[in-house]
């Protein structure tokens, strides 16, 4: 095992510490944001599973409507 002093650290250290703080903070929101996405898509394949599920959709470039329909038969087992 190798015990190194730190040494002191300069204004361009501290500024890369805030810069390795900032992309923390970035990650953690990043991650509570794919958290909600994935609970709000449980919640809909839950629904989907229960009853079924009418999506009404107009295409961007030629405005046509279109209906999509999922239906499930049983709930999933956890």
């Amino acid at each position: 095992m190798v015990l190194r002093r730190r040494p002191e650290k300069s204004d361009d250290d501290r500024s890369d510490s805030n810069a390795v703080q900032k992309l923390e903070d970035r990650l953690d929101a990043l991650d509570r944001r794919l958290d909600n996405i994935d609970s709000m898509v449980t919640a809909v394949a839950e629904r989907v599973m229960s009853r079924p599920l009418i999506l009404s959709v107009t295409c961007p470039h030629c405005g046509k409507g279109m209906e999509i329909a999922l239906i499930g038969t049983e709930k999933p087992t956890r």
